[in-house]
Parts: C-alpha cells; structure tokens; sequence
C-alpha cells in the first residue's frame, strides 16, 4: 500500500514563534452570544501584532455562544493565527474528528485540546454532556489522524498535521492534586502535546515551583503561563472563592481596594507578575475577558 500524502500547511506564527525561542504571548477571544462577527474582528484588531496567536474558546463555562471553529475561521481570513480551543464535552468522537479535520482543510493548524467544563455549569443545564474522550483520549485521537487512519481504523485520503496544545494547572491545592497536574502532563506530551497554557497564575514563586518540578520530571514542552487581567478586587475574591486551582494573594486584592483607577493598577500587576516569571517560561497566555484594549500596555511593559 502506498504511504499517505500528507497535505502541505506551512508551520503556523504561533509555532514559528514557540520553536525560535521568541517569548511568545496569545490571548483568547470568546465567540459572541449571537451571530454578530464584528464584535469578535473589533476585539481581534486590539491585538494585531501584539500578540502571537489567539485561542478561541468553545462554549467556555458551558455557555451556548458561536462556534469556535467558525470564529476561527473568520479570524485566519482576518490574517491573523486562531488557536483553535476543542472540548470533549459536546461531541462525540466522530464529531471531534470531523471539527478537526474541518479546521485544517481551512488552513487552521493549532489545536488546543480540553475535556471541557460540566453542563451544569453553563446557562443550558438541562444539556446531556457527552465526554465520549477525553482531553488525553484528544490528542491520541489528533496523533491518529496524523498518521492517516481515523479511530476506527480506516485509512485517510491525506494526512493533516497539527500544532497540539493543552492545558495545566500550577495552582492545584493539594497534594493529590498537585501530582495529578504532573501525571496527566506526562500523558499528554506522550500522545504529542508540543505546548501548554496554564490555568490562572497570580503568585510568580508558584509557578516558579511547578516549573522546577516539570523539568526535575524532564517535561521539556514549551509552556505558557496564564495570565488574567484583573478587574477589581471582587473579582480576585469571586475567583478565590469559586475557581479551583486558582488564587489571588491578599497583596495583589488590597492594591485593587486601594485604587480608583482599576484598568492602570490591572496593566501594573499583570506586567509585574509577567516580568517575574518571563525567566522560567516560554511565553505567556493572557485573558483579557473584555479588556482586550488594556493588552497592548501590558505587552509594551514586559521587560
């Protein structure tokens, strides 16, 4: 039987930017509740050679939104590079196969591999989960496609290639937890993870930690630490008190309490927090949750 012809999509800016060694930075987008594109291509231009790459999230929170392959889409035509996000949660694995495939016949090469949050989360409760794989099960199922056979076993016309990426929490507050981090990482690299983004980072000596460790483990994947734009100080304590894995220090919410100009006192403790943990990363991910506009002062402050 002849070898697969593997179809020729050059390497994308994000991956071009990751392998030179170039301290790369994306951000995300989340697809708007509706059909209206221009508020997702407003949010984009902020970022036009600000960042490297920009994930769009698939129905984050479990919230019903547009689709996250399709705002993909828009954003390549755009000329810029999509991170396209895939959770497990909604489809199943012919459905994931086909999305996957779908991205790259339009030129979309990364791929960021979820499991997905329950759907009791969102704002269709009632919605049966699927989770048929899951985000480990995702990347074998990509690495499958890749070698030119789908899970069934049945042969492709054309193999595609992707750029893989996946997620890690450094914040997992216990023990357990914590070693679970490391495991499921290792899985991950082995089914051909080639990047990370983290979970929420605010404690730069964490991180410092977690990244000691990886490389004790020798995980040498590059990884990109996650980074929220922090609007207030009722959001810190929203997300001490409701989001695991993540913490915002008691020093970094009294700096919010004491300001009246939250959006300066953001762009301050995101710059900060970047420059001390630029040493120990690749790049970093940013979530500007609406405040795309405030990115471009905190690209400008990294040192």
């Amino acid at each position: 039987m002849e070898e697969l012809e593997k179809t020729t999509i050059e390497e994308s800016k994000f991956e071009k930017a990751l392998k030179s060694g170039k301290f790369t930075i994306t951000s995300e987008l989340g697809p708007p509740k509706g059909v209206d594109i221009e508020e997702i291509k407003d949010a984009a231009e902020l970022l036009r050679d600000v960042i490297d790459g920009i994930n769009v999230t698939d129905l984050q929170s479990s919230v019903m939104r547009l689709g996250s392959l399709t705002c993909c889409h828009f954003l390549k035509e755009w000329g810029f590079d999509p991170i396209f996000q895939v959770t497990c949660r909604d489809r199943n694995r012919l459905a994931l196969q086909s999305d996957l495939m779908s991205a790259y016949a339009m030129g979309i090469r990364n791929i960021l591999a979820l499991t997905g949050d329950y759907t009791t989360t969102g704002d269709h409760p009632q919605a049966c989960p699927v989770f048929d794989l899951d985000s480990v099960q995702l990347l074998w199922a990509i690495k499958t496609l890749e070698e030119g056979k789908d899970l069934a076993g049945n042969e492709l016309t054309q193999k595609p290639s992707f750029f893989k990426g996946a997620v890690v929490n450094p914040g997992a507050d216990t023990e357990a937890s914590y070693e679970l981090q490391i495991i499921k990482m290792k899985k991950k690299v082995s089914q051909g993870a080639q990047f990370f983004q983290t979970q929420a980072i605010f404690d730069a000596e964490v991180f410092k930690k977690f990244m000691e460790r990886i490389h004790r483990e020798n995980i040498n994947v590059p990884v990109l630490a996650g980074i929220i734009l922090l609007k207030s100080e009722k959001m810190a304590n929203y997300m001490n008190k409701f989001v695991p894995g993540v913490f915002v220090p008691e020093a970094i919410i009294k700096k919010m309490e004491a300001t009246q100009d939250k959006a300066s006192m953001c762009i301050e403790i995101a710059s900060t927090l970047i420059n001390e943990i630029k040493p120990y990363c690749a790049g970093v991910h940013i979530q500007a949750l609406g405040w795309e506009r405030h990115i471009p002062a905190v690209v400008k402050n990294i040192k």
